[in-house]
């Protein structure tokens, strides 16, 4: 008989990519318990706050609805400040005793910049504006590089390297929400 933790939900690719004017923010829709998909078109990439602002999640699914809640209440807090607000959300998060169980990543982004959020206090610009959160974020992340020299838009590039990540991680899955942002 296994432990009395049930077992973790595991497993989802988000992937961002900012080029030629705009940022595109990808995730897979599955949502697996162990070995079983148990959701295929889970949507974990959204528009926030007055919709200027776009992100993804890996994780809790609860726990990443907590933090995009929290996000949203910082974007109020300071408008137009993205970078401001996630700085503070990520030191509630590590912080306070409740945020700081949650087991969740996310990607943001606005017009201006890009971030990924952890946990452990994290607020990083990605490099060349590419970068990949979860299960298959590392494939996603290495096939997105490749393809930023070609001539592909930052939404082609998304999908093509989210297709790729399908491919090789089976906690990913090829039913994508895309959401995309003109940059400044």
């Amino acid at each position: 008989m296994q432990g009395t933790q049930p077992e973790l939900w595991h497993g989802t690719t988000i992937l961002t990519v900012r080029k030629g004017g705009t940022v595109a923010i990808g995730g897979d829709g599955q949502v697996s318990l162990g070995q079983t998909i148990i959701k295929g078109n889970a949507r974990k990439v959204r528009r926030l706050g007055k919709g200027d602002v776009i992100g993804g999640f890996a994780g809790a699914t609860a726990d990443a609805f907590t933090l995009f809640e929290r996000l949203e209440s910082k974007l109020e807090q300071y408008p137009g400040q993205l970078m401001r607000a996630a700085v503070e959300l990520a030191k509630d998060w590590r912080t306070d005793r409740y945020l700081r169980r949650l087991e969740a990543m996310m990607i943001v982004a606005d017009a201006n910049v890009s971030l990924v959020l952890t946990g452990t206090g994290d607020v990083l610009e990605p490099e060349n504006g590419v970068m990949g959160i979860g299960s298959g974020g590392n494939y996603a992340l290495s096939a997105a590089r490749a393809l930023t020299d070609s001539d592909h838009s930052a939404e082609e590039i998304v999908r093509r390297a989210m297709s790729i990540a399908a491919d090789i991680c089976v906690y990913t899955n090829r039913n994508v929400t895309l959401e995309t942002l003109a940059t400044e």
